[in-house]
């Protein structure tokens, strides 16, 4: 009986795919990478078209004969060698490395892509082998050697120059740069005075409410000093208030695309206080398997690294008829949501979402650490979040004109709105998603236009322009991937060294 070997690249992911195929599948693991440029020398031949010197990583010997020895057993029984590495560039250099090792030329070794570790998926994708990415590979190659001559060849001069033990990097070098620009920017900052005015009002009814200053004779309201502040208090003192104008309209707010890597490490960030790089260990762990009791080892997530919205046909489909069962035909919109991709996007695999919906959170809940349980909530709510409808509210503006003795006209403004139907926000909250702590709106009493109404108080507010703020983990990968440097899935590793060098 033939018997074929799968090599994948964590023993978590082995002993996943192992208890999908059974006894006709010998499943090993080659533990990352095996190969890699020297670590003693440039290893880039500059002279002959920047060929680069892969050598065997020290301590990996042992892996590459066992793997070669599991590898002929393969061949000698009828059986293929199927290379089941993530589905990114790095995972194919892995994959086209271990091939070189194990008599890749044979014909008889295959790549497989698992875009989520579940038994349909790996199934489906050992079906369906495909032969190995020279083009991915390439990219990869490219990708290392310009990592290489960077700190190679500007390395040394930082220990110059500055300290040993520093380094410089093709990307980790642009980061630190927009750190230190930020710093400059905090340093060179002059901080200016300026004040506001809040009247504090009351209508014909309950409640009172605030309106704040934003006009002067049509100017927008600027007090620099304490004197211009309170000039407008004395001008305003005992006079009289009306409303000139009021708007309502009803407003929506969409859902958010489901997650790519970049918003799960910022949302992650935000909201959970995990570092970048935590969250991608803990959706490594999520994407290759936990233990699910009688259920052995299940994906609950599919692969972390991608940069696109797109979503399986599937998957959207799955997510429609969950959101009619439990939150019922209100939330469902009449057509399935689309999100568009950046330009820039490779959409190699589709956005990060649960592998099934089966696996609802609190069923897995007793087989996670609180912070894989967290991260999966997360990442669920956003993926359903996502197929929902929008948040409806009746928003209300109100003008407020008041005359000053010296004929000035003062206006004022409230806002202030009304959640007509949550629609997604019962799952994924504007407020969270944006950093922010719950705050209640401005609740506004029933008011008519040309009404007169009295203010029970003006109050002054002394301020202070802020520098712009440093950069957190999320802010800084956001700014990275805005202006387009870097990827997201190494987004962690370059943060992990700024830190680690105490830039």
């Amino acid at each position: 009986m033939s018997k074929s070997l799968i090599i994948v690249e964590s023993p978590a992911k082995a002993k996943t795919i192992n208890k999908f195929l059974g006894s006709g599948y010998l499943v090993k693991a080659s533990f990352g990478h095996i190969k890699d440029l020297p670590k003693s020398r440039l290893g880039v031949d500059l002279e002959n078209d920047f060929k680069p010197q892969y050598e065997i990583i020290k301590g990996k010997k042992k892996i590459v004969t066992e793997l070669k020895k599991a590898a002929r057993a393969a061949y000698k029984s009828g059986g293929n060698v199927y290379l089941a590495q993530d589905p990114d560039r790095e995972g194919e250099a892995i994959a086209w490395h271990i091939a070189e090792e194990v008599n890749g030329k044979s014909g008889h070794v295959y790549r497989v892509l698992f875009h989520e570790i579940t038994k349909n998926a790996v199934k489906e994708a050992m079906a369906n082998p495909l032969p190995l990415d020279k083009k991915k590979y390439d990219a990869q190659i490219a990708r290392r050697i310009l990592d290489r001559l960077v700190g190679y060849k500007v390395s040394p001069i930082l220990w110059e120059k500055v300290k040993r033990g520093l380094s410089a990097g093709r990307v980790q070098s642009v980061a630190l740069r927009i750190l230190c620009e930020r710093e400059k920017a905090i340093k060179a900052f002059v901080s200016e005075e300026y004040w506001t005015i809040t009247g504090e009002f009351s209508g014909h009814l309950p409640p009172p409410f605030k309106a704040k200053l934003f006009k002067i004779n049509e100017k927008k309201a600027a007090l620099k000093s304490r004197d211009e502040a309170y000039a407008v208090l004395e001008d305003l003192k005992g006079q009289g208030f009306s409303i000139t104008d009021i708007e309502k309209k009803k407003t929506q707010k969409n859902p958010y695309p489901p997650f790519i890597t970049s918003t799960l490490q910022q949302d992650a960030s935000r909201r959970l206080r995990f570092t970048v790089k935590k969250t991608m260990m803990i959706a490594q762990q999520l994407y290759e398997g936990v233990e699910l009791g009688g259920k052995g080892s299940v994906g609950l997530i599919t692969y972390m690294r991608t940069d696109s919205t797109r979503l399986s046909p599937y998957a959207v489909e799955e997510a429609r008829r969950f959101i009619k069962t439990k939150f019922g035909e209100d939330f469902l919109p009449s057509r399935p949501r689309v999100f568009k991709n950046k330009k820039t996007a490779q959409d190699a695999h589709e956005a990060i979402r649960p592998a099934s919906l089966d696996c609802h959170p609190e069923a897995v809940k007793p087989f996670l650490t609180s912070d894989q349980y967290r991260l999966y909530v997360l990442i669920w709510n956003r993926f359903l979040a996502c197929q929902m409808k929008q948040a409806i509210f009746d928003q209300t503006r109100i003008i407020i004109e008041g005359d000053g003795k010296s004929s000035v006209k003062y206006i004022f403004q409230a806002t202030g709105s009304i959640m007509v139907f949550p629609g997604f926000t019962i799952l994924y909250s504007e407020e969270k998603e944006e950093g922010r702590s719950a705050k209640d709106e401005e609740t506004l009493p029933p008011l008519n236009a040309k009404d007169n109404i009295k203010a029970k108080d003006i109050i002054p507010q002394q301020h202070f322009t802020q520098p712009p703020p440093r950069y957190s983990e999320s802010t800084l990968v956001k700014e990275l991937e805005e202006r387009g440097i870097g990827r997201p899935s190494t987004y962690a590793a370059i943060l992990g060294t700024l830190q680690a060098r105490e830039y």
